[in-house]
This record gives C-alpha cells, sequence and structure tokens, in this order.
C-alpha cells in the first residue's frame, strides 16, 4: 500500500496545460461572432459546456481527495476556475445542482483546463454557419448541415492560426461524438482528413463527455444520458456502450436542475 508521500508525489506529476486566460476566450468570441445572434447561441452553449466541464472536474477531484492530497497547483488551478465561472453565471453558481456517481480518477484533474476547454471546443461552429444571423440574412441563423461535421478541424486550425496552443485547439479537435475514430470517418464517409479525432486527455474527454448534455438547437436544449445513448446508438451500439461507460466514468449531471437553472428545456424525441 503507498503511503500519503507517496500519493501526492503521484498528484504533483500533474502536467498544467498551456491555456489561454479567460478573458482572451472571451474577446475571441466576440471577434470570431458575426453576428449577436450566432454569438448568444455559440457563445452561450459554450458557457454551459464549460459550467458541466468544471462540474464534472471538480467532482471528480473531490473523489480522488479522500485517498490523496492534491498538489498547491491543481488546487490554485481550481480556484482559478471557479473565479471564472463566477463571472460566466455570478455568485449562484454555487447553486448548480450536484454531480452523482462517477469514480477516482488516476490523477487529479486541471479544473482550469476543463473549463476553458468548455468555452473553446465549439469555436468552430461559427465557421459552419449556412446562414448566420446578420443583417444579409434578415437575422436568419441556421448551420449548414452537410458540412456541420468540419466544425472541430476549422476550430482547431483557427485556433493555432490565432497563436493558441497545441493543447488548447486539441480542444476543438477532439470533442465529436464519443470520440471519432479513422475507421469511422471512412466507414460514414465524412468530409473529414482520415485520422483519429479522440481525446488525448482527461480534460479533453471531460468536455467531450459535458458537450453531449447541450445542444445548439434553437433554441437550445439538454440532453439526459438516455436522450444521448438513442442519438449514439443511431451509429452503431458500440458507440452507445461507449456512452454509458463515460457516464459511469464521469458520474451524472442533474440535467433537469441544469436545464432550469440556465433557463432552457429538455430534448425529447417526442417533443
Amino acid at each position: 500500500m503507498r503511503n500519503n508521500s507517496e500519493e501526492t508525489l503521484q498528484c504533483d506529476a500533474v502536467k498544467i496545460a498551456d491555456l489561454p486566460d479567460f478573458s482572451q476566450v472571451e474577446q475571441l468570441h466576440r471577434t470570431t461572432a458575426p453576428s449577436e445572434s450566432a454569438y448568444n447561441l455559440i457563445h452561450g452553449h459554450c458557457v454551459v459546456i464549460a459550467t458541466i466541464s468544471w462540474q464534472i472536474a471538480h467532482h471528480c477531484n473531490m473523489l480522488l481527495e479522500s485517498k490523496a492530497k492534491c498538489s498547491p497547483s491543481i488546487l490554485e488551478r481550481s480556484k482559478l476556475a471557479q473565479s471564472c465561472i463566477k463571472k460566466l453565471i455570478g455568485n449562484n453558481y454555487s447553486d448548480l445542482p450536484p454531480i452523482k456517481g462517477g469514480r477516482a480518477p488516476k490523477q487529479p484533474i486541471d479544473e482550469y483546463a476543463a473549463f476553458i476547454g468548455g468555452m473553446l471546443h465549439d469555436i468552430g461552429t461559427y465557421f459552419v454557419l449556412k446562414k448566420d444571423g446578420s443583417a444579409n440574412f434578415d437575422g436568419e441563423l441556421s448551420f449548414d448541415g452537410p458540412n456541420y461535421i468540419l466544425h472541430g478541424l476549422r476550430g482547431y486550425n483557427y485556433l493555432l492560426k490565432c497563436g493558441f496552443s497545441e493543447e488548447a485547439a486539441q480542444f476543438a479537435r477532439n470533442h465529436t461524438g464519443v470520440g471519432l475514430t479513422r475507421e469511422q470517418v471512412a466507414m460514414q464517409n465524412l468530409p473529414l482528413p482520415a485520422d483519429d479525432y479522440k481525446p488525448q486527455t482527461v480534460e479533453q474527454e471531460i468536455v467531450m463527455v459535458a458537450d453531449k448534455y447541450n445542444s445548439k438547437s434553437i433554441p437550445p436544449r439538454f440532453l439526459t444520458v438516455e436522450e444521448y445513448r438513442r442519438k449514439a446508438a443511431r451509429f452503431g451500439e458500440e458507440n452507445a456502450c461507449r456512452w454509458l461507460q463515460l457516464v459511469d466514468q464521469y458520474g451524472e449531471p442533474n440535467i433537469a436542475a441544469l436545464a432550469n437553472f440556465f433557463n432552457e428545456r429538455i430534448f425529447s424525441y417526442f417533443f
């Protein structure tokens, strides 16, 4: 059995990601959005996903805390993430409903990375709009369905072009579905370069998971675990099983309470 010092050393081994300041990401959304309605939809979705991502990361760290002490640097990242959450949704962030279930991670999670990754993940959706909500389209807003799958790669390339790190850009690239593989790209004849588009870090995986709980439909809606399982199953039962494994790992958000908190509806196929 390991002693406490060995456990703490394991926690200290975590690499802190090279990520932008919250203010830089907020400015990026503002300068990238082609219209106020596009900003409200896409930035609003990113706020929801960043919030859920932080919740999951924080919950997992609390599960780990019962087994090992985390390093001061990890605790500082947690405080930084919480201060950013306050700026986004106000002091009532403490009213966010808790995550239930989940399992302690092998290492502590960088809560700021999970949070800022959530804010960055869908930056590419500004570049897959069929009608961008501007006066040129009489304010109408819609996505380019056939090319929507490109939003992750376009976001990745855009973030690199804007001078963001590879670590930051990976959040945009690697959040589609429950991890898009080279084989799936080929089998589904997707308009993407043949490659794997799967999370490379726990924080990226958390953002990918959080993203499944909220859609950018107009108006936006939340999805329950079961609703997303049905959606994932359309691409094969293996996808659905993988989704349930991820829920078991990271826990389940209270979707009804989150929908109420953000004043959105819950998606239903029978709606």
